[in-house]
């Protein structure tokens, strides 16, 4: 029986989890929910799921659910930076899935990685923000981490498997590999004129054409950031070289990711657009279990098609690039940027083509420190947060 730890509850990767674990009862049990205003979610979550803990980052909502929920149930409720380190570093857990968006999720899942957890990482800006500290970190530790992003779940399961052992310490080049593909659907706006991207609205960019997610998270997808952030992750994950890591738009969402091989071959993985197939596979490696996913049926997928990125529709993925190119510096900044800059366009205060000023703006604006520990990462963030902050009020 695995215990474990759920950051980000609430949030579409939660509740995906939270249904791999009820259709496999006798192998998982939940220790702790995590997440940060909804109450009203994680109600429903606790009287569903029965966790040891439940922990809400804003104080106040810990003070409502604490008050809701029936003393019968036994769920203590807790709040506090300490605290959630508290719950991730605990000798009652055995696997965190870190799923929480954006750098709020950097603290806990660097805290579980350190205290040597099984980390089942969905939160990209992990890696983003701190991938030198974070490997350096799992390599003292010895914590075993597992990417759940369906792109990089794809890439791992089609690595042999003593390369999968030595996640952020890959050699590729040892192991007859030459590229990481990494696919991309190209989101809403893939086909849309390039003069109609500026009047896109929020709902419009919410309005993925094949996976179900966040605001955040579509907003990134609509724009390619998320591909972008994507292939930092992957440069840490696979100690991949910017000429072993390609990008390739797939509009069917079938194929998820691939591994070309010196040989000639190609060894892709495919599915249906489904997170229940890579949570899956990361709670149960190396063994395999039921996920609640239908089979991938070929008769209904047709048509299979790719295409080069197109720079000028996406910028946010050149800036990406560029930005790990760079270093680590260059990406903490861009993945700051990129979290104002999305929520000013969600709260209607820039355009979507706005996203990409912002983000480029920071990047060559906000003065690059050396990083040599989580403070200087977070002191970073903070300052590019301003300084982009600032950007959206002139815009």
């Amino acid at each position: 029986m695995q215990s474990m730890v759920i950051l980000g509850a609430t949030g579409s990767i939660g509740a995906s989890t939270l249904s791999v674990i009820a259709s496999n009862p006798e192998t998982y049990s939940v220790y702790a929910l995590v997440a940060n205003t909804n109450v009203d979610k994680m109600m429903a979550l606790c009287e569903q799921h029965r966790p040891k803990v439940a922990h809400m980052v804003d104080e106040q909502a810990a003070k409502s659910l604490q008050e809701r929920l029936s003393p019968s149930l036994k769920i203590e409720v807790t709040t506090g930076e300490s605290e959630l380190e508290s719950i991730v570093t605990s000798s009652c857990v055995d696997t965190v899935m870190a799923a929480i968006v954006g750098a709020a999720g950097l603290v806990p899942t660097l805290a579980a990685v350190k205290a040597g957890k099984r980390v089942l990482l969905a939160n990209k800006e992990s890696l983003v923000m701190s991938g030198r500290l974070f490997i350096e970190e799992m390599k003292k530790s010895g914590a075993q981490v597992l990417p759940v992003d369906s792109e990089h779940n794809a890439i791992f399961q089609a690595l042999p498997e003593p390369v999968q052992q030595e996640i952020g310490f890959c050699d590729l080049d040892e192991a007859g590999i030459s590229h990481i593909l990494l696919t991309g659907s190209g989101g809403p706006f893939l086909t849309s004129p390039l003069s109609s991207l500026p009047q896109m609205t929020p709902a419009q960019a919410c309005k993925h054409p094949n996976w179900s997610m966040g605001r955040k998270i579509s907003v990134d997808s609509a724009s390619m950031m998320n591909k972008g952030l994507e292939y930092i992750e992957a440069r840490w994950l696979f100690n991949a070289s910017a000429e072993q890591l390609k990008v390739v738009i797939h509009p069917q969402s079938v194929i998820h990711s691939m591994v070309q091989y010196r040989d000639g071959s190609v060894i892709a993985q495919l599915g249906n657009p489904d997170m229940r197939t890579p949570i899956a596979h990361c709670m149960s490696y190396p063994q395999r279990i039921s996920s609640g996913v239908e089979p991938l049926d070929f008769f209904k997928v047709g048509q299979l098609s790719f295409l080069e990125p197109d720079f000028t529709r996406f910028p946010c993925l050149a800036l990406s690039i560029d930005a790990c190119n760079q270093g680590q510096e260059a990406t903490t900044i861009l993945n700051a940027a990129n979290e104002i800059s999305v929520a000013a366009f969600l709260d209607n205060k820039i355009k979507f083509t706005d996203i990409a000023k912002v983000n480029e703006t920071c990047l060559s604006q906000v003065a690059k420190q050396a990083l040599n520990s989580i403070d200087d990462i977070l002191a970073l963030d903070v300052q590019t947060r301003t300084y982009a902050s600032e950007w959206v009020n002139k815009i």
